[in-house]
């Protein structure tokens, strides 16, 4: 499947959804003096985000056009060193203003990969917040776990800490727990010595993130 199938196969599923489809933001932002350039499909939402203005539509789809060279997501220093990390990519996504949440969020994230883009679930393996014992001491995000538990075997669930798990805005503002989903594209030989779970955010090739869903409840 090339980038252009599976870019038109993503907004024709968030359409079917009920999505209005939203062109890329410029990577170039010209009113928001915190980025110089856009690095994350949120950066267009915002306002939105932090309460300042309304959306028209409460359910949205876009690619966007990133771009990460400094600040807080700076992968330049990661390029070249993998096959996943690049200063300028398009990433996809699905937004709720204030409409559907973890539910719906994660069924149709399942539903996209393994109906739509085909992947085998036997490779898939999804990730949720432990919660944190922190000063902030977060809970578990015991909803999405349960959601998963209907979905896929509890071996195929992984538990991930605030640096894994966790989505924030920056020091302040919107945040919350978020779930991702891992694929492992390695060969049968390889998967049957060494588990895919023990390789989930351990920097591995053959086993990367191909989608987080990020849950602002706070």
């Amino acid at each position: 499947m090339t980038s252009s199938e599976i870019r038109e196969h993503f907004l024709a599923f968030f359409k079917s959804k009920n999505h209005t489809i939203v062109p890329s933001a410029p990577m170039v932002i010209k009113d928001d003096p915190t980025l110089m350039f856009t690095n994350a499909g949120m950066n267009q939402f915002k306002e939105f985000f932090l309460g300042n203005s309304k959306s028209k539509s409460l359910r949205v789809a876009d690619t966007q056009k990133c771009l990460r060279v400094s600040g807080k997501h700076n992968d330049l220093e990661e390029v070249g060193k993998d096959t996943y990390h690049h200063t300028m990519f398009e990433m996809l996504g699905n937004w709720s203003f204030g409409d559907y949440f973890k539910k719906e969020a994660i069924q149709w994230a399942w539903e996209l990969l393994t109906k739509v883009y085909k992947i085998d679930k036997e490779s898939l393996y999804v990730s949720v917040f432990e919660g944190s014992k922190d000063d902030d001491a977060l809970e578990m995000d015991t909803e999405a776990l349960e959601l998963w538990k209907a979905i896929v075997p509890e071996d195929r669930i992984i538990f991930g800490d605030k640096k894994d798990n966790f989505w924030e805005m920056g020091d302040q503002g919107p945040c919350g727990p978020c779930s991702e989903i891992h694929v492992d594209i390695r060969s049968k030989e390889e998967k049957a010595k060494v588990p895919g779970e023990s390789l989930v955010n351990k920097d591995h090739p053959l086993v990367i993130e191909i989608w987080n869903l990020v849950f602002m409840q706070y």
